[in-house]
């Protein structure tokens, strides 16, 4: 919230005081005036006119003339006060009004701030509170609305591949009959089903427990070149049975860093699995390495379809899928990407993508050596 010091609250109390100041020596003057002549002038004209009751009656009771005086200086003083105070009653009368609304649910309520002082810096708390408010409350829908949306997903993540499972389960249960090609080619496809209904449940406790910060990093020294081109050669069937060529690029022959080596493992896992996915047009998926003094930047780029630039900042979102297509033409689960990002960023690192006409490239820029003293990692790190 706004605060603008302790002087703020001493100008108020300065402008309070100058005004009674003000009050109090105009009124003096007024009183002195008023006592010393209008008196001064009852004794004369009681003298001069002896005759008339009303001078005489001034002049004969003093006290009670003082008496008045008094009330009428009390009077003056207090017009006085008020007049000199007047924009300040407004203006709290304003901030109270702007308050009551915001309680009553009007978080668009605010009032102008205005001046230095007390006053202002109250309001300027209460446009600063309304507007975190109103953040929060907005953050807490969109919280409901992914909430929501996450679920959708994973019931309908859930359903497809079980349904598959039950549907071929239940023919070869009650068609005993069928031929023993047919037989194996149905335990086949339930099988399939079920090991990607196993890799979508492992996906999603693996990303709970990222996004939670429930995941021990296991920290070790590692050759991240060495760990790309191992993880190259794994995937070598896959890119034969899609039909494309690999190629890994370094700036430097061996690159050591600290980090988690079974998580950086999977982070570049899923981003060579997607780019073998979506880039089977492009004939080649291309492994950048560029390390600089404190972080290493990987590239990872297939010469597929483009991705439009309205989705690109959505592809690391949970299930997120382009075009949300969600045919079994690529399998996967929706959620290798938003994993990638998790780990990258409990590295201290970052993850974007770009995407035209000369390729889609994952960039993962990470920190060479990880401050294990730093609050980011204090309660992430294994350390036993």
């Amino acid at each position: 919230m706004k605060s603008k010091g302790p002087g703020a609250g001493e100008s108020f109390r300065r402008k309070v005081l100058t005004s009674i100041l003000y009050s109090l020596v105009i009124t003096l003057i007024v009183e002195f005036f008023l006592v010393r002549n209008l008196l001064t002038a009852a004794d004369y004209m009681s003298e001069a006119h002896p005759e008339s009751g009303f001078f005489a009656a001034i002049a004969d009771f003093r006290l009670v003339s003082v008496l008045l005086f008094v009330i009428f200086g009390i009077c003056l003083f207090t017009l006085i006060f008020w007049v000199l105070q007047r924009k300040s009653f407004v203006y709290i009368s304003r901030i109270s009004e702007t308050m009551q609304e915001i309680s009553g649910g009007n978080l668009n309520a605010s009032v102008e701030v205005e001046g230095d002082d007390e006053f202002s810096e109250m309001a300027a708390n209460l446009n600063s509170m309304t507007a975190e408010i109103k953040d929060l409350m907005d953050r807490e829908r969109e919280s409901e609305r992914t909430k929501n949306e996450l679920i959708t997903n994973i019931a309908h993540d859930l359903r497809t591949p079980l349904t598959s499972i039950i549907g071929y389960l239940e023919i070869l249960s009650e068609r005993k009959e069928l031929p023993e090609e047919t037989r194996e080619k149905y335990l086949e496809i339930a099988y399939t089903k079920s090991r990607k209904l196993q890799q979508l449940i492992n996906d999603l406790f693996g990303l709970t427990k990222l996004s939670y910060g429930k995941i021990a990093m296991r920290v070790a020294t590692i050759d991240l070149v060495k760990l790309l081109s191992q993880l190259l050669t794994e995937f070598y069937p896959n890119f034969e049975a899609a039909g494309l060529r690999y190629e890994l690029e370094s700036n430097v022959p061996a690159l050591m860093m600290t980090a988690d080596p079974n998580l950086l493992a999977r982070l570049f896992d899923n981003l060579i699995n997607n780019a073998i996915k979506y880039g089977a047009d492009g004939k080649q998926v291309r492994v950048r390495v560029e390390a600089a003094e404190e972080v290493v930047t990987v590239q990872v780029i297939n010469y597929g379809r483009v991705i439009p630039a309205a989705e690109l900042p959505l592809v690391f979102e949970k299930f997120y899928r382009v075009e949300q297509s969600r045919s079994s033409s690529t399998g996967g689960t929706g959620l290798g990407l938003a994993i990638a990002k998790n780990i990258a960023e409990l590295h201290g690192g970052s993850i974007s993508v770009t995407s035209d006409l000369s390729g889609t490239a994952f960039c993962v820029t990470l920190p060479l050596h990880l401050d294990l003293e730093k609050e980011n990692f204090a309660n992430a790190v294994d350390r036993s």
